[in-house]
This record gives structure tokens, sequence and C-alpha cells, in this order.
């Protein structure tokens, strides 16, 4: 069922939200407030696009994963099984380098004929708005710091990333996903999306592509999750004009905020 737009959806401690159905709602988590938009392809309800927002037992540390799987059907089911059991064991551990193995075992490397998942898994801990992610070949989020008034890719490579204390940071044994982790401020956004965002094409045919992608976010609102994502999907459909989608489109929009969970 399509999720209301009206009222923010406040999750609980220890629960996990999400899936790959079709809707739009903004939700509030430990230390961050977003907003998520799924569109599947056509007239589908559910597509190959997976999300999943949780929060701990405690209500300190918020995950974020959004996940592309290629295919339809008991494929896209099984992902989000396994995914969904992934996260549920660990939604206590803000340290994700053994969700990540088991992402890897079971969905990244597991799907047969093929075909294939990309993901991005955050986990933000609401003391001290620290950030821990992975990028497993997913496109890279789009990161707005309130302190410099800019919008850059949020990469591993970023020369804003921090050292924590007593976490296993680097390579992640087996496969070659590593762990970064960078200060979220107060108001910064984050704007995780989908490849149906980056490749979209415009009547002739033209791939948005990266580059582009950056100046549309040059020029999004940035006074909420809701107005960044809400502006972003806009500007998508500008773009393409006449052009149908031709893939699923799914945006998570977060943003730090003070106070309780």
């Amino acid at each position: 069922m399509a999720q209301q737009v009206d009222q923010p959806y406040r999750l609980a401690c220890l629960e996990l939200h999400g899936g790959n159905q079709k809707g739009a709602y903004s939700a509030e988590l430990p230390g961050l407030a977003g907003w998520v938009s799924c569109r599947p392809l056509g007239a589908s309800q559910r597509g190959g696009d997976l999300y999943y927002l949780s929060a701990c037992s405690q209500g300190v540390i918020a995950r974020v994963v959004l996940a592309d799987v290629a295919g339809h059907g008991e494929i896209v089911s099984s992902a989000t099984v396994s995914l969904r059991d992934a996260l549920r064991e660990h939604v206590d551990h803000w340290d994700q380098s053994q969700l990540v193995r088991r992402l890897n075992e079971s969905i990244l490397k597991g799907a047969p004929h093929s075909r294939f998942a990309t993901a991005f898994l955050a986990s933000f801990y609401r003391e001290s708005g620290e950030l821990l992610f992975t990028n497993a070949g997913h496109p890279p989020p789009l990161w707005y710091r309130v302190a410099t008034g800019e919008w850059s890719f949020l990469v591993d490579s970023t020369p804003y990333s921090k050292e924590i204390v007593d976490l296993p940071l680097g390579m992640i044994d087996g496969t070659a996903y590593s762990q970064t982790a960078v200060q979220l401020e107060m108001s910064d956004l984050l704007l995780l999306y989908t490849d149906g965002v980056n490749e979209s094409c415009d009547e002739s045919g033209e791939q948005l592509g990266m580059e582009s992608l950056l100046s549309i976010a040059r020029g999004l609102p940035v006074e909420s999750a809701a107005a960044a994502g809400e502006g972003l999907l806009a500007a998508i459909e500008r773009f393409r004009g006449s052009a149908p989608p031709a893939d699923d489109v799914t945006v998570v929009a977060l943003e730090r905020r003070g106070g309780p969970s």
C-alpha cells in the first residue's frame, strides 16, 4: 500500500521500515528528518529498488539502506527478504562491516543468471552527528554542507573523512568495500538515489549523467529533506520532457536534525 504523505512516519526503537513498494512520505529517524519517494517503472506497485530505514533499541542509531536489484518478481522478493533479515539482525550495530559482509554473500554475489545488485548503506549516530557509510557499486549520494553552502558527491575518498576510534574501518574481509566516516552538521542534507535518476534520458536520448546531476543539485531548495527530494524529482522530470522513464526511480532524502529521536 502506498504511504500517506501528510504525516511524517516516526520510526520506533528496533523498527525496520521500507521495501520496494510505490509511495512517497516523510519520516523521522534518530537525529534525522527523512523523505522517501519510490516510483517503480510503469504501472507496477513494486520494483527493483529496495530501501529500508531503521532505528536501534536505544534510539541513537539510524540506518538507511538503498539498493538496486536487477530483475523483477522472485529475484527481487528474495533480495528483499535477505536485506530485511540482515538489517534486523544488525539493527543495534553502528559498525556495519559484518552487515556488508552478509549482504555481499546473500545479495551482491548471490543473484543468479548474472543478475546483480548495488547498495549504499549508512549508519548515523545521533549523539555525535557521525555518519558511517559503505558504497557497494551504487551511485554516490549528493551531500549539501551548510558550512560551505555547496553540493558535492559523498564518496569514500572525500577529504572530509574522519577517523573513528575503535572501529575496524578499511577493507572488509572478502569484499572490495570499505567504511568511511564523515561528520554531518545541523541541517546538512543527503540525497540518496538509484540510477534511474542519473541515467534518465531526454527526448533526444541523451543521458543526464553525473556532472549534470550535480549541476541540478546546485539549484535545489535546501530548507528541508522533503523540499530537496521533491525538487530533485521535479528537475529530473523537466530534463526528460516528454520522454518516459526507463527505470525505477527512488530517492531518499535526509537532513540532520537536533533534539530527541
